[in-house]
């Protein structure tokens, strides 16, 4: 079952699926291969707080993750990155292959997708790259907080 298809599907967003030969595990190896601006490659991370998990959509322009920060936004004593075997039990994918839609998680997104028309990123397909705009992340997603606090 393609979860992340029949979302889209059924939504009123246009999309589209780039299928490739190789996968690509970083956000330069995407922009290179698109022959697209870092900033609109959009990695999918799961993060663990005290409280709950959540997924992050991040610019490829953002640099590290300020996880202060995203501890004051969430109002969480505590936020760090999600294990493998996290990932993989509270998603249902495995870390490094994230759908940007679909992840029954709550949802931040960097501000910074919005200044592009669309954004490239993960399918939950290894060879399946999904293009979309930032409004579709918003709308067919549970969006907790958009923010810009990624620069740490």
């Amino acid at each position: 079952m393609d979860i992340v298809k029949n979302i889209l599907e059924g939504s009123h967003f246009a999309y589209e699926f780039i299928y490739h030969n190789q996968p690509l595990l970083t956000f330069q190896e995407g922009a290179d291969y698109f022959r697209i601006d870092t900033g609109q490659t959009a990695p999918t991370l799961i993060i663990k707080t005290d409280k709950d998990f959540f997924a992050l959509i991040i610019s490829g322009n953002s640099g590290r993750v300020n996880f202060e920060q995203l501890s004051f936004i969430l109002g969480c004593k505590k936020v760090t990155m999600a294990k493998r075997e996290e990932v993989k039990k509270v998603t249902g994918f495995d870390a490094g292959n994230l759908p940007m839609i679909g992840i029954p998680l709550p949802y931040i997104l960097d501000r910074q997708l919005f200044c592009y028309p669309c954004v490239y990123g993960g399918s939950g397909q290894l060879n399946r790259t999904l293009k979309i705009t930032p409004l579709a992340l918003e709308q067919l997603n549970t969006v907790v907080a958009i923010t810009t606090i990624f620069r740490g």
